[in-house]
């Protein structure tokens, strides 16, 4: 049963020395395709350098909302740049909001900004982080949406309530979970996960962070997905071979990823 990590940041040094044994484990567990997410153009060569060594790994280029108040322009331009040049760029991001760790709105809205728009007019999907900003990201793109036109998206790590969830699959957003909806006590992202429609769910790691039951607390490595997987299958009452092919399929089409 194929199953596709929709993100994974294996170029941090917590995997260093180790990435080949990584991959063994990840295809043990039929991870047949992955999608590196980027948090900043420091990381742009290491990420090329990894999609291009192992050719299921395809990436994003952008700039985490906690990197926004170092925003230029030029950075704008770098990432445009690297993902019409690369074919295994298949989105923009991490970009969005987190209002949970840092208090500079305005930074955060325009590194933001600069990327949806990019997005656009490279008809690439945008890669969201969201944390304590739901309200705040659903109005601007509220906004957004209405002077611009719809973005192809997906919800990262998703956390939000039902009614947060609803606001962003309005927009026609895929949802993604993480080893979050494996924990016990995480109601919220339970119920979010059962109201996804099937078209629009993905799952992913997140690694190296929030691994999920049974290793959280663990450092996170792709090949757990199927652990995120086993969950939202069980929540949603189907089998895992119907999730994965659903999931396979959903981020193969967000991300145009071939079919192998």
């Amino acid at each position: 049963m194929p199953l596709i990590d929709t993100h994974v940041h294996i170029n941090f040094d917590a995997y260093e020395g180790e990435r080949d044994e990584l991959r063994s484990r990840w295809r043990a567990a039929e991870v047949v395709q992955l999608v590196h997410s980027c948090v900043t153009p420091q990381e742009f060569e290491s990420i090329q350098s990894l999609a291009h060594q192992y050719p299921e790994l395809y990436f994003s280029v952008g700039f985490h909302p906690l990197e926004s108040h170092n925003w230029v322009p030029e950075i704008g331009d770098r990432i445009a740049t690297l993902a019409e040049s690369d074919p295994k760029v298949v989105a923009i991001g991490e970009t969005g909001l987190d209002f949970y760790k840092a208090d500079n709105p305005e930074e955060q809205y325009r590194a933001l900004s600069a990327q949806l728009n990019i997005a656009q007019n490279l008809d690439l999907p945008v890669i969201i982080h969201c944390r304590d900003a739901a309200s705040s990201l659903y109005s601007y793109l509220q906004e957004f949406v209405g002077n611009r036109g719809l973005i192809k998206a997906v919800m990262h790590c998703w956390g939000g309530t039902p009614e947060e969830t609803q606001w962003f699959l309005d927009f026609g957003f895929y949802i993604s979970f993480s080893g979050t909806v494996t924990f016990k006590k995480a109601t919220a992202i339970h119920e979010s996960c059962q109201m996804v429609p099937s078209d629009r769910i993905l799952v992913e790691t997140d690694c190296p962070f929030l691994a999920p039951v049974p290793k959280r607390g663990k450092r996170n490595e792709p090949a757990y997905v199927r652990h995120v997987a086993e969950v939202v299958a069980s929540l949603r009452g189907v089998s895992l071979d119907t999730l994965g092919a659903q999931t396979t399929s959903n981020a193969r089409s967000l991300f145009q990823l071939p079919v192998t």
